[in-house]
């Protein structure tokens, strides 16, 4: 999965973590009697779309937008657990825990009025494991998955396998029994399957086949083809400047919207531009699409001397950062360096001198200035969220820097191997650049080694990355669903595609595997207490460097009424309200 992906930095609402502001989920919005005549909601979004495409979109802004556009079958609620959404109850689950049985609610309707079928959901879910998005494992629990998931065909050729059912994209295990029910059958029990799917803006929401067929690639482009069951229709794009959305009338769902209109600016693409423009009244929200990332020098300002500084909500969110080692050398793992599994208790030595060698409080300190992150001492799944070791019961978070110098010069004596290393970094979130300088120093003063820092441009890293060429590197991950599979799978399990069962740093050993595959099949406390063992393996063979958890920015105008955000980042628009003012 691409960090450029909401995978690797966003996530959107799942159960277990405490919501900060009121908003989300589907809790309904009492109507106020003190509404403006002007009922449209204006903000900034960082990027324009890369894709509104739910079989294959990853990126942070196009997800945010998604929620309002889309729905699936099962959603989050209010507390976070999941819900019914299109499905009419919760599904039938099977005494073995294999085959879900939903039935789907029968008032549901794209906005042009085309009714919802289970048609449309086996052609949705076929359709999302056959293009193999960055998603698509959310469905990997199905049977037949792995078939669909070697299909190579795209554009019309894949359409016109979807169109015919053929074998080679068809899910064995999805079948629909009647229009309005969807069995789905499991090659293994899942307990992460219903929170997979409930992930909003992602491959488990259902697209109108009439519409796609229109234009399989670019359906989404067009407002008159970019359909969906959400309460908010695409009106008019302009790529790069602007998008506009309307609500749909009539809508099936709850809360009805009150907004009328919704207007993202493309063309504003730097944050403290974007800052000013709020201050000057042009934006009535700063914070949602992607401006999350605030620079600390205009959160300090608005703090201090801002007209705004009360309409300022810094957010945790439930994304943590960390150093990763190289640890495999083979074929496809280029980078090889000191690091690796295979040389044993040196390497591991090496490892661990380098995590207890950085000072990650007062990284907090000099970094994020006490605003902007707190320091990961509970494991890499945030606080909150299920998996959470604790505060403090990650020893990988500890600073001593006279032990780390006794592992090291025990490890390398002559100071060879940690001779000539790098650090490779992606410069465009603003914190990258300063904790690169940080880790630098403090390996220098701490451990007496000299590490070279290099920028690599976010695509190119994120590639190199995942090739194994960088023996040390900066890694992240924010949650998608709250459950640990998200991150055991898609950051270590040999269940992604990825180059190798690691991804970022090649880890992967038999043992760990086995567990997983264990623990995946499993819920409830076994499969917590399982997931928590591989925690720990993690942490016994020093994988990752524990650095900070983020927090988020955003500014809210105060006649802006049911706006906010929580640690997931919903922002759902059919609970918002503009006031009189």
């Amino acid at each position: 999965m691409t960090p450029a992906s909401v995978r690797y930095l966003k996530a959107l609402c799942v159960g277990g973590v405490a919501i900060l502001v009121a908003i989300a989920c589907g809790n309904p919005t009492p109507q106020s009697s003190n509404l403006a005549s002007n009922q449209t909601l204006t903000f900034p979004i960082l990027a324009d779309f890369g894709t509104l495409d739910p079989a294959v979109s990853d990126a942070e802004t196009d997800q945010e937008i998604q929620q309002n556009m889309f729905d699936g079958l099962v959603k989050f609620d209010n507390n976070l657990n999941v819900v019914p959404d299109i499905a009419a109850s919760m599904p039938t689950v099977s005494s073995d825990g294999k085959t879900y049985t939903f039935k789907l609610r029968t008032d549901v309707t794209f906005s042009n009025g085309d009714k919802v079928t289970s048609k449309d959901v086996l052609y949705s879910w076929n359709r999302s494991a056959a293009m193999q998005g960055a998603y698509a494992t959310n469905l990997s629990a199905i049977e037949g998955y792995d078939k669909v998931s070697k299909n190579t065909a795209s554009g019309a050729a894949l359409e016109a396998l979807l169109e015919k059912n053929d074998p080679s994209v068809t899910l064995t295990g999805l079948t629909a029994p009647d229009a309005s029910t969807v069995m789905v059958k499991l090659a293994n029990p899942a307990g992460w399957f219903l929170p997979a799917i409930a992930l909003s803006g992602s491959t488990g929401e259902i697209v109108d086949v009439n519409a796609v067929k229109q234009d399989f690639d670019n359906w989404w482009t067009n407002p008159a083809t970019a359909i969906g069951t959400g309460p908010f229709k695409m009106t008019s794009r302009v790529p790069k400047q602007s998008v506009d959305f309307a609500a749909v009338s009539n809508w099936w769902g709850s809360p009805k919207p009150t907004l009328t209109k919704v207007h993202l600016d493309v063309s504003v693409t730097d944050p403290s531009t974007a800052i000013t423009k709020y201050e000057q009244g042009g934006y009535d929200v700063y914070g949602y699409g992607g401006y999350s990332n605030m620079p600390v020098a205009d959160i300090k300002r608005i703090q201090a001397t801002s007209n705004e500084s009360s309409q300022l909500l810094l957010q945790p969110k439930v994304r943590s950062y960390w150093v990763s080692f190289n640890m495999v050398h083979d074929a496809k793992r280029t980078a090889a360096g000191p690091f690796l599994l295979a040389n044993g208790q040196s390497a591991h030595d090496l490892r661990m001198a380098f995590a207890l060698a950085v000072d990650k409080a007062k990284l907090v300190t000099v970094v994020c200035q006490d605003i902007v992150c707190t320091q990961a001492t509970g494991g890499l799944i945030v606080k909150g969220l299920t998996g959470y070791l604790g505060d403090g019961q990650d020893p990988l978070a500890k600073f001593d820097a006279a032990q780390a110098k006794t592992l090291l010069k025990s490890a390398d004596p002559d100071g060879t191997k940690t001779k000539g290393l790098t650090y490779t970094y992606d410069p465009e979130n603003s914190l990258n650049k300063p904790t690169a300088e940080f880790l630098q120093s403090q390996w220098h003063d701490n451990l007496g080694v000299d590490v070279a820092i290099q920028p690599v441009s976010h695509s190119q890293f994120i590639k190199g990355r995942l090739k194994g060429q960088y023996v040390l590197s900066r890694d992240g991950w924010q949650a998608d669903y709250n459950h640990p599979q998200d991150w055991y799978d898609n950051l270590w399990g040999h269940v992604v595609g990825c180059p190798d069962s690691g991804c970022s740093t090649g880890y992967d050993t038999k043992a760990y595997d086995d567990l997983l595959d264990k623990a995946d099949t499993e819920s409830g406390d076994q499969a917590n207490a399982d997931y928590k063992a591989l925690a720990q393996m993690l942490i016994n063979d020093v994988v990752y460097i524990p650095l900070y958890y983020s927090k988020g920015a955003f500014l809210f105008k105060p006649y802006v009424k049911g706006a906010g955000t929580n640690n997931f980042s919903d922002f759902h628009w059919n609970e918002i309200q503009i006031l009189s003012h």
